[in-house]
């Protein structure tokens, strides 16, 4: 039994599902998966605290995930879980580029470029505003192929392990190249769309970071706030036009967990899985 334990620190989209990728229908009885969080908060002490909690937990592989893996919080966590001596995994969003790859190299990273920040001022967002956000990012993290390479990604590191063997920790940029590539869309259209939507989804950071830590003036501030979700919300749609254009052609590729932790792949909803 292989213990993977998920540290998670503030939000981003990958945050809300990462752990289910790799069970997607509680069928594995080769894994054991444990998450601790500090949910919203990205302070020191807490950072610290869950890193801790997850040292605490004899594991096999730790994953931390947050937004910009350079901020003090989830570098404290780091630094505790690299104590532990196990295979450390950092999964975070594009501000964490640089850093991250000036991590060393026994310790493996990727980096979300499609996974953009939050329109995070109050005179625009609340809870509502927060969970429809990050609906519209989970569809485009999802069709693009971006989940299903950060659960590859996952699934080699796991498999390395149930063989005994040191692990080939991966340090992965997520592009849009990358990301279609894991997609396995058919339709030229489909793909098209899904490039669209990723890139889409990139550029609403550039948005939301404007709103949120340059524009001083509410009157100035307020309608970036809206464009930033505005834009995911439109990538979200060229998203979902991407994946029915699969559904209309029986094209789209399922890869699924079975019990042992393999992965059986099928195309066409009525086919059987590949042997």
């Amino acid at each position: 039994m292989t213990t993977i334990t998920f540290v998670k620190i503030g939000y981003i989209g990958t945050t809300i599902i990462i752990e289910a990728l790799l069970d997607e229908r509680s069928a594995r009885k080769d894994i054991k998966i444990r998450v601790v969080s500090c949910s919203v908060s990205m302070e020191v002490e807490d950072s610290e605290e869950v890193a801790r909690m997850a040292a605490d937990i004899e594991s096999d592989l730790y994953v931390i995930v947050s937004p910009n893996a350079a901020l003090a919080g989830p570098k404290a966590a780091r630094k505790v879980l690299e104590e532990t001596g196990k295979p450390l995994i950092l999964v975070s969003d594009e501000p964490s580029r640089k850093y991250m790859k000036a991590l060393p190299e026994e310790i493996g990273y990727m980096v979300v470029y499609g996974d953009p920040m939050i329109s995070a001022k109050s005179v625009y967002l609340d809870p509502i505003e927060m969970a429809l956000f990050n609906s519209d990012i989970l569809r485009v993290l999802s069709v693009t192929g971006a989940f299903r390479l950060i659960q590859s990604e996952l699934d080699k590191v796991i498999d390395s392990i149930k063989a005994g063997d040191k692990p080939e920790l991966p340090r992965l940029i997520v592009t849009k190249k990358r990301a279609l590539a894991a997609s396995e869309l058919q339709n030229p259209y489909a793909q098209g769309k899904a490039i669209a939507a990723y890139e889409i989804s990139r550029g609403v950071s550039k948005l939301s970071t404007e709103a949120v830590f340059k524009l001083k003036d509410r009157n100035d501030a307020i309608p970036v706030l809206v464009a930033a979700h505005e834009a995911a919300r439109q990538a979200a749609k060229l998203a979902d036009e991407a994946r029915e254009l699969e559904k209309s052609n029986d094209s789209v590729v399922r890869i699924a967990h079975f019990s042992k932790g393999n992965r059986r792949r099928k195309e066409g909803l009525w086919n059987k899985f590949d042997k």
